[in-house]
């Protein structure tokens, strides 16, 4: 049954939320063989116990996201929804209050740190790569994923001598309504000139052995990539930069320019005040 709903949902669903969803419901699962319990057939009690058991070793936005994704499969079985019972729910809570729900932000990748990492990005067509990934990171804000799906010929020009990437598919637009984001005249060139060694399709990918490029880049690479070159740069911070640093760093140096919460949450395709918000007072910017 749960196999025909994943082969039912694929194409329907970002293949992220169908690994998280999958990754999930194998962790429910094995917890349910240990205790004897039938999966797709329990009643809230064993959702209680299975809570239980993960506020002793898990964190609240693991729970939090466990349990809406069994929510969610749970609805496309037209099952009942063991995570809505309201002893789970009150639990929960009582979970929240006891752990706290606060979370580390991501460092903040900001153009000067970027600055000081452009001159240890290797050599040869990995240094041309890894320069592209710093400068395409920071100017777009985009998540790791949606950065690995920008193609050449997405790159258009716009009027007055103007340039811009087209982003076709992204978290909060999974219809693909796509959007048209800035980039500058150094990007620009940037990217013409990582073109002329990498051809068309994706611009970002992988390169084996130094030297021959391969057709894409998996997202997962994106933060080892980042993290290399700040090991090199010797750039002290209280946790490594990744993929998400791009947004926050991006978020605050458009803050710090005088942008208007407005634009930075369309620059950013964040929907709601809220997140940008956090992001910003965690670095203590949001004080003047």
């Amino acid at each position: 049954m749960i196999e025909a709903l994943f082969e039912k949902l694929h194409g329907a669903l970002s293949e992220n939320t169908l690994r998280a969803y999958r990754s999930d419901y194998t962790h429910f699962t094995k917890w349910c063989q240990e205790h004897e319990v039938e999966p797709l057939a329990h009643e809230p009690t064993a959702m209680l116990n299975y809570l239980t058991y993960m506020a002793s070793q898990s964190s609240v936005a693991t729970i939090v996201r466990r349990l809406a994704s069994l929510s969610s499969l749970f609805k496309y079985l037209c099952l009942t929804d063991t995570t809505k019972d309201i002893d789970v729910c009150l639990a929960l809570k009582k979970i929240k209050r006891q752990k706290g729900t606060a979370q580390l932000q991501a460092e903040p990748l900001t153009k000067a740190h970027i600055e000081k990492m452009l001159p240890h990005c290797g050599t040869g067509i990995v240094r041309l790569r890894n320069q592209v990934l710093l400068h395409l990171g920071h100017q777009t804000m985009r998540r790791r994923s949606e950065l690995c799906r920008f193609r050449f010929e997405d790159i258009i020009e716009l009027p007055g001598k103007r340039y811009g990437i087209v982003l076709r598919f992204s978290k909060t637009d999974q219809n693909g309504k796509g959007k048209t984001l800035p980039l500058t005249q150094e990007i620009y060139d940037l990217l013409m000139k990582w073109r002329e060694k990498a051809g068309e399709g994706y611009i970002l990918r992988g390169i084996y052995k130094g030297k021959n490029i391969n057709q894409s880049l998996n997202s997962s690479s994106i933060n080892k990539i980042i993290q290399a070159i700040q090991r090199k740069s010797n750039i002290k911070t209280s946790i490594p930069f990744s993929g998400h640093s791009f947004r926050v760093g991006g978020a605050l140096d458009l803050l710090m320019a005088g942008t208007s919460l407005e634009k930075i949450m369309l620059r950013g395709g964040w929907t709601s005040e809220s997140s940008v918000i956090r992001y910003l007072q965690a670095w203590d910017l949001m004080e003047d």
